[in-house]
């Protein structure tokens, strides 16, 4: 099994994105999949020139000659696709969004009816396999990545990939100063393995294990208060 990660985070895998990715990828790992990560940022990509040469002059095929041919390869032999981002203004980041609009060569440009709704169809060298989001935001609630969450559900049905759910860690910048206080994050850790492992084993994800990675462990209170001492005001 084939999965590719793309990485939106700023700060590639140095931060608390790539933490929590680098642990999904060692459950899928160990489940046996051959697991590759890319980074957004790393990575030479123009905008979307809206121009549709994809699909009449050069179909398949961006007239843009830069990092995004190597992706779009990369992505069309994916049995999974795991999008990887921080919460930026109640979305992914803008790096990664840039290349999700550069997937446009794998569709072609004729409507057809696909679940009672107008889509493109998907080229057929191009698997339609699962997408997983995973994400972390700085908030407490949970319903600050839904906006994400529906976004991504929405790429999903426009790729014609099956939406195979969203791994989500709140508060994830506080979580080395929590363990160094001896909060115990351990679970939270393996449960983000085991949900790799379950995704290459059986296709999903338990709710469950995403439940456990994104629990609880500090009051909202004291985030709050956190803050105060990390940032100055006016």
């Amino acid at each position: 099994m084939e999965v590719l990660i793309i990485n939106g985070s700023p700060r590639k895998g140095r931060m608390h994105t790539g933490r929590i990715v680098s642990h999904f990828a060692e459950g899928m790992k160990e489940a046996g999949a051959n697991v590759e990560t890319i980074y957004s940022i790393a990575l030479s990509i123009g905008d979307c020139k809206g121009c549709f040469n994809c699909w009449t002059k050069t179909p398949g095929k961006c007239i843009q000659d830069d990092d995004m041919t190597d992706v779009l390869s990369k992505m069309a032999s994916a049995d999974i696709l795991v999008l990887a981002t921080p919460v930026y203004v109640d979305g992914m980041t803008g790096s990664l969004k840039t290349l999700i609009d550069r997937f446009l060569p794998h569709l072609k440009g004729r409507f057809v009816i696909r679940d009672d709704h107008c889509r493109h169809p998907v080229r057929e060298h191009v698997k339609q396999g699962k997408v997983v989001l995973v994400s972390v935001s700085g908030f407490t609630e949970l319903d600050n990545f839904d906006p994400l969450i529906n976004h991504v559900r929405a790429i999903c049905k426009n790729m014609n990939r099956e939406f195979a759910g969203a791994l989500v860690r709140s508060v994830a910048w506080i979580m080395d100063g929590a363990a160094e206080q001896g909060v115990q994050l351990d679970s939270i850790y393996e449960a983000v393995r085991q949900a790799g492992r379950e995704l290459v084993s059986t296709g999903s994800m338990r709710e469950e294990t995403l439940e456990t990675i994104r629990r609880d462990f500090v009051p909202r209170d004291t985030v709050v208060q956190l803050t105060q001492g990390f940032y100055d005001e006016e």
